[in-house]
């Protein structure tokens, strides 16, 4: 009776599909439909757009495929999807594979619509993720310059509360948005019973805000479900996870993003269009 009940309170409710297309670790040595050129990913982000998507989470890459943040890297990007891809949510990252302190914010005088922020440290597989706050508060000070929404990366209980108390705070510009982000070695572990604490706080303490979640590994297609069935958003993508499951790999973001619009058709909730999710969202028109 609870998962009917849960099912008919979130039935009709759109679901935000986010595609990841390409971050900064993964290479075409482990899955040669990962994007690193500009020209591959707005390809690749045109077929995750027609597969469900209405964020594109963005990184850039040199021709070595090492992560980069260089500005005009971003620049080209985002006229392209804005060609490609007209009214899609662009969203830069600012996270710390790619760069080092304040370089991370470099293309946020851009103006995407979103940008990615992680309002704490914690440890990744093989190094400690650093954002001292002194960097936190100034990315979030260039995303009020330039009327950028954050996507804050909750990869603990404590970036959530940080980043409930930094919108209370009026520090972070527009609607308060936070992902969840399970699975990384070290970080928080795909656990059910955290998910649903995390979306408890969030519905208690944030009733206003909207969430998502992001699952690494074998877990993303777990994730993306626990999200979906509990009313929330998720990510997809390349960035995450490169394969379909343990015997095959995953042939394209859009593969994984329609995988993420399976499940929201089998609990009744439609997939968002750019346009409702910057509504959902509360962003700007395209």
């Amino acid at each position: 009776m609870k998962r009917c009940s849960l099912m008919s309170d979130i039935a009709g409710k759109p679901c935000i599909l986010c595609c990841a297309i390409t971050g900064s670790v993964p290479r075409k040595a482990d899955n040669p439909a990962v994007p690193i050129s500009v020209a591959e990913q707005i390809e690749s982000s045109h077929a995750a757009v027609e597969a469900g998507a209405s964020i594109i989470h963005a990184h850039v890459r040199n021709d070595d495929e090492t992560p980069s943040s260089d500005p005009d890297k971003f620049a080209v990007l985002k006229e392209g999807l804005e060609k490609h891809c007209p009214g899609v949510i662009i969203q830069f990252s600012t996270g710390g594979r790619s760069g080092a302190g304040w370089e991370r914010g470099g293309m946020l005088s851009l103006k995407p619509d979103m940008a990615s922020l992680s309002v704490g440290s914690n440890n990744f597989p093989t190094r400690v993720y650093e954002n001292p706050p002194d960097l936190v508060a100034w990315l979030a000070s260039e995303m009020q310059e330039f009327s950028v929404t954050p996507e804050v990366e909750a990869f603990d209980l404590s970036h959530l509360l940080q980043a409930q108390a930094m919108h209370a705070q009026g520090k972070l510009f527009g609607k308060l948005y936070v992902q969840f982000v399970m699975g990384v070695k070290n970080a928080m572990p795909v656990d059910k019973e955290v998910f649903d604490f995390y979306v408890q706080i969030m519905q208690s303490r944030a009733p206003d805000a909207a969430w998502c979640a992001a699952g690494i590994g074998a877990a993303q297609i777990v994730v993306n479900e626990w999200a979906i069935a509990a009313g929330g958003h998720t990510r997809a993508g390349l960035e995450d996870n490169v394969r379909l499951n343990k015997a095959a790999l995953a042939p394209s973001n859009a593969a994984l993003i329609s995988r993420a619009a399976d499940l929201c058709a089998k609990y009744d909730r439609p997939v968002a269009s750019p346009a409702e999710a910057r509504a959902i969202l509360g962003l700007r028109p395209a």
